[in-house]
């Protein structure tokens, strides 16, 4: 007999489906429980009806309040789910459950480099090498395409200079449906009634949420931006939110596209003279490299990573400008920006995420575990495995060094470089004492001065923290930013 096969919001693509019937379910507990973004809760419904509408007769459409009040006591398989909650749930249910899949690499495949390499630091480079050279993915034989497995030091442009934007296409766009009106009628008698609180905005939909739409932001991207994305991955542009960038996280984590359909798209565009070769890494790296890496450090690290890891001892709870996805009242040009558009959209690119959002919290000694779970709930492409290692591990350093070297703090100086923010800010990025100090560059100093005494060991911090010992206005930065109220 073939079990049904419950499928999970985020196992909307062809690849989990294997012909036989489905089981899917509107569970309103998942958007009741936590405050998401309008926008996502609005595309997790409208691609959930979507898939059982293209499935039609096949499956099993359900709505209840919790997933057990529908399953429990039902024969099912499972693809395995992409979070420990779900998990969980699953081994409850007593349901079959099939290998991982969504991911260039399996779980065998890490577990089996990881138990290779002993008492070595699992390195995500490393990994990335070696998958690199057992798929063949940009080799010539033995050697990696062009000579070098990573081009990050020739990506790292800033925006053209006196640019509004990149001067690129529209990004392309899903037209709604009733669907779509629908889902919005729903969700708006949810927080009428009490039932939910969402954040930011909500309208019209820019994220896809069919295969279809999928298909064509991945070869939108490719034809108008795939060129640019590796020079100018890291730049930001007060006027071009999307400026070289994809997009593609969402379909992605929602199921609708395969990875590896993506690395073979862009791999074909440089091997037809498409695409630089640079460029072409770049979005190798990031998926089959950093999206898998995390995955895998996911389960790695552990279901208490979050809860256990607090190396800086950061302790400030999240501001309600965070909370509340308002940038209206912020001095700093940039975060305001960033926080104004992360409730206009549900998504920011990811330099943005790092170097602003991240980069603030990390300054200012936000809690890890209140920021992972704020990045999960605030994006449209926030998951329960994706923000850990993202956040707690690379943003953060609130494990002491397991993903990322050292902390991932700048002043101004950079920001100023890589975007247009500074020139309309009351700020002056070259400043770390007086009125318009910005609070970026005297908050790095200040945040250094704070965690001292955990990175004195680091040796990629002694360069920095000799700066930090020769600063003749040490003791009034501090100062100044521990009473700071106007950013």
């Amino acid at each position: 007999m073939t079990l049904p096969r419950f499928l999970f919001a985020d196992q909307l693509g062809p690849h989990f489906d294997d012909g036989g019937p489905i089981i899917m379910v509107e569970a309103e507990a998942v958007l009741t429980r936590r405050p998401y973004h309008r926008a996502k809760a609005h595309l997790i419904l409208s691609a959930l009806r979507h898939r059982a509408a293209e499935l039609g007769d096949r499956v099993e459409f359900l709505s209840a309040p919790h997933y057990r009040d529908v399953l429990t006591g039902r024969e099912l398989e499972v693809i395995n789910p992409t979070s420990w909650g779900s998990r969980w749930l699953v081994e409850e249910l007593g349901a079959v459950v099939l290998p991982s899949r969504g991911f260039v690499t399996s779980e065998v495949d890490f577990k089996a480099w990881a138990a290779g390499r002993g008492s070595k630091r699992l390195l995500m480079d490393q990994y990335y090498r070696e998958r690199r050279t057992a798929t063949g993915i940009l080799m010539r034989g033995p050697e990696p395409e062009g000579g070098r497995f990573n081009f990050d030091h020739d990506n790292r442009q800033p925006p053209p200079k006196n640019a509004a934007s990149l001067g690129l296409p529209d990004v392309y766009c899903p037209v709604e449906d009733e669907i779509d009106a629908q889902v919005r009628r729903d969700l708006d008698a949810m927080e009428a009634d009490g039932r939910a609180h969402f954040l930011g905005q909500d309208g019209p939909r820019r994220f896809a949420a069919t295969r279809v739409e999928a298909l064509a932001v991945l070869d939108d991207f490719v034809e108008t931006r795939l060129s640019d994305f590796g020079p100018f991955e890291d730049a930001s542009l007060l006027g071009d939110s999307e400026m070289s960038h994809s997009r593609l996280s969402v379909p992605l984590n929602l199921g609708l596209l395969h990875p590896q359909e993506v690395i073979d798209a862009v791999v074909a565009a440089f091997e037809r003279g498409g695409a630089p070769l640079q460029s072409v890494e770049a979005v190798v790296r990031q998926i089959m490299g950093w999206r898998d890496w995390v995955w895998h450090l996911y389960w790695h690290l552990g279901e208490d990573y979050v809860r256990r890891s607090n190396y800086l001892d950061a302790r400030e709870p999240l501001p309600r400008e965070f909370l509340e996805l308002d940038g209206s009242g912020v001095r700093a040009r940039c975060l305001s920006h960033v926080l104004t558009e992360v409730g206009r959209t549900g998504w920011a690119h990811h330099i943005q995420r790092l170097m602003v959002l991240g980069n603030w919290a990390l300054q200012r000694g936000y809690r890890p575990d209140e920021l992972t779970e704020w990045f999960t709930n605030a994006f449209v492409d926030g998951t329960p495995w994706v923000m850990p290692a993202n956040v707690v591990g690379m943003s953060q350093h609130a494990d002491g060094g397991l993903v990322a070297t050292k902390p991932y703090a700048s002043g101004g100086a950079y920001i100023s470089t890589m975007s247009d923010f500074c020139g309309s800010c009351t700020f002056n990025p070259k400043k770390r004492l007086g009125p318009d100090a910005c609070p970026f560059t005297a908050g790095y100093w200040a945040f250094l001065d704070r965690v001292e005494p955990k990175l004195r060991g680091n040796n990629r911090m002694a360069q920095t923290l000799g700066g930090l010992r020769r600063l003749s206005d040490r003791e009034a930065v501090v100062e100044q930013e521990r009473t700071r109220t106007d950013w």
